[in-house]
């Protein structure tokens, strides 16, 4: 199957990248709600999400680091095709992809600078399950309170208090996608 990485981008890559990256924005600006994402069909084991995520923020200047089963001959292919994405260490990553446990231990990944906070990484973490129950979540872009099932929820809590600095989130499960920005309160 040669042909495999060329297949699975985006059939309309204007118009779906930008619907994608509404999606992700949306996501982010509203912690605890679940978006549609669709159009990619990246190689076993990505989700269509977390494919459509690659094709919308990955590109040949934001290293990526591929963590446990995500890290395959096949998805190495597919996003050096698609993206041109250059694969790091998650030391100096941009973006990190593979479910939770693959992810661990999070103080690996660069949180940002006082000066520059904006420079850490985005965790993509490939879920079995998504669903608006469970961890309680509020801060900016929620009402009162929204809930999201979430893997980690003291580690993730240990991550808001490093606030400005700290890493931020995007859970992908089949089609669909949530986020988690890093001034959000997980309890």
């Amino acid at each position: 199957m040669q042909a495999q990485p060329l297949e699975g981008g985006f059939a309309t890559p204007a118009t779906q990248s930008a619907q994608a990256f509404r999606a992700v924005m949306q996501a982010m600006a509203m912690p605890g709600t679940i978006h549609a994402l669709a159009g990619a069909r990246p190689p076993a084991p990505l989700s269509p999400a977390a494919g459509a995520v690659l094709l919308t923020l990955c590109d040949a200047d934001t290293g990526l680091y591929l963590a446990g089963d995500c890290d395959t001959p096949e998805v190495r292919a597919w996003i050096a095709f698609h993206t041109g994405a250059p694969l790091t260490g998650p030391e100096c990553c941009a973006f990190a992809l593979g479910d939770w446990a693959a992810l661990q231990p999070l103080h690996r990944f660069p949180p940002g600078t006082p000066e520059y906070p904006d420079r850490s990484a985005t965790l993509i973490v490939e879920r079995a399950r998504l669903d608006t129950e469970g961890a309680i979540l509020t801060g900016p872009g929620i009402r009162d309170s929204a809930a999201l099932s979430l893997p980690g929820v003291d580690a993730i809590a240990i991550n808001h208090a490093r606030f400005p600095l700290g890493l931020d989130f995007i859970f992908t499960c089949g089609d669909r996608v949530a986020a988690l920005p890093r001034s959000t309160e997980v309890a």
